[in-house]
């Protein structure tokens, strides 16, 4: 009778209405942690602690029979055992669509730039999918970064998904900058993730600029911000991603740092209580790269090109992070601190570099020119120290003899100026004229 009245539905409202709010107790607050009871969760669900109107959001990672173990979303400065927790029904979810360009979110996918609401009302589970492996595009076309040597000599195609591998104070970040501002995919979608608070207006100004921002979503959340914070951002910023590459545009997903990424994990693993394994990381840090990486790249239709930035601890670029990383990736580009203390920018180490797919989304001619830098920056490399003592004999080896001679041309192609932009097929044929020159054509 009643659903005849008020409509379809109206029963079960109103008894879900009227039923009685169930409300558990915080346990526990240690650590990072916060353990709670009398209330029934999953993982990622979203609860809040304390009275409405001054709750703290937290998210639960972790489960047992009696206890649901949650990571704040917020400070967690006056939490204290006996608060009243409440559930949400809902998990974290990422606001999506063309309304995000030009704006600048948080960790948690909310306005950070005071220019009033989304204009978006679409909000989707951070936790997407990862295209199936079958149902992938295959890579086949060349992707501009506006960056001389990475367009020529670590080619990268539209879905590839690549790191850039340096020590801290190297210039990773001045090179994400770089691209951000020369590529030419449709949009943008870049992660600060655990930056400094000073470097993000800077980034945003500076780097990137009103151009850049309006075909841009950057998602930020700074050092000081809670672990969960953290790698949540990483997740609103895939979403994203991911949603464009859904609508069928061409998307770069730009993330600083991935390291960062990992070590939010390790906080959050190590709080819930996982053994540490290889430098104390959990293993659950190693699954979850795996996971959000793949998450990147080429689907039916659209791509997500992922450019990801891996802080090498202690220039070791055999960590466990980096290693893990590099294993997953589609290529990698090392900066080295030599040639950043030498004042060479982008400090790229060509011959440390690689492209897996670059074979496939460049021509014949072109590859030829690559290899043949490659072979005379790695004969130069070979004889340094013999050239360093002076005890190299000129006409010992031809491509030695052209890396000396034309050392000013070669040095001068694989640098660049922070504000220039280098258009691919100028960058081709300056290549082109350089190899003319060493007598390789």
């Amino acid at each position: 009778m009643l659903d005849a009245v008020l409509g379809a539905g109206a029963l079960d409202r109103a008894c879900a209405v009227a039923a009685p709010e169930r409300v558990g107790r915080v346990q526990a607050v240690v650590g990072l942690s916060v353990d709670v009871t009398g209330l029934s969760g999953a993982v990622g669900d979203m609860l809040e602690v304390g009275e409405p109107g001054a709750s703290v959001p937290v998210e639960v990672v972790a489960s047992t029979a009696t206890t649901l173990r949650c990571m704040p979303l917020g400070a967690v400065h006056g939490l204290r055992t006996g608060l009243p927790v409440r559930g949400t029904g809902r998990a974290l979810t990422a606001p999506v669509g063309d309304g995000l360009l030009g704006r600048v979110l948080d960790g948690l996918g909310r306005p950070a730039d005071g220019l009033g609401p989304l204009a978006t009302a679409r909000r989707e589970p951070i936790t997407g999918q990862a295209p199936s492996a079958l149902a992938r595009a295959r890579v086949d076309t060349p992707l501009s970064l506006g960056v001389r040597a990475l367009d020529t000599m670590t080619t990268v195609g539209r879905g590839q998904r690549i790191g850039l591998f340096a020590g801290s104070g190297v210039g990773k970040s001045s090179l994400l900058s770089m691209i951000a501002r020369g590529t030419e995919a449709e949009v943008s979608v870049i992660a600060l993730v655990g930056e400094r608070g000073r470097e993000v207006r800077e980034f945003l100004e500076d780097d990137l600029g009103p151009e850049g921002l309006a075909r841009s979503v950057v998602v930020v959340a700074t050092s000081d911000e809670p672990p969960l914070v953290r790698l949540r951002a990483a997740y609103v910023a895939t979403r994203i991603a991911e949603e464009f590459r859904s609508a069928g545009r061409d998307v770069v997903l730009m993330m600083d740092s991935l390291t960062r990424v990992a070590m939010a994990q390790r906080e959050i693993g190590l709080s819930v209580g996982e053994p540490p394994a290889t430098r104390g990381y959990p293993p659950s840090t190693f699954s979850l790269l795996a996971q959000l990486l793949e998450r990147a790249g080429t689907a039916e239709r659209g791509s997500v090109t992922g450019i990801y930035t891996v802080l090498v601890d202690g220039d070791d670029h055999n960590e466990p992070i980096a290693d893990a990383a590099r294993s997953i990736l589609d290529g990698h580009v090392v900066l080295t601190r030599e040639l950043a203390t030498a004042g060479h920018f982008p400090s790229v180490d060509v011959l440390g570099s690689v492209s897996r797919v670059a074979s496939r989304v460049t021509a014949p001619a072109q590859r030829e020119l690559a290899v043949r830098l490659r072979q005379v920056l790695a004969a130069r490399r070979r004889a340094q120290d013999l050239l360093d003592v002076g005890a190299y004999v000129a006409g010992s080896n031809p491509l030695v003899d052209a890396a000396v001679a034309n050392a000013d041309a070669i040095d001068a192609f694989l640098r660049q100026g922070m504000d220039e932009i280098a258009d691919a097929g100028d960058s081709w044929a300056r290549l082109d004229r350089l190899v003319a020159a060493m007598g390789g054509r």
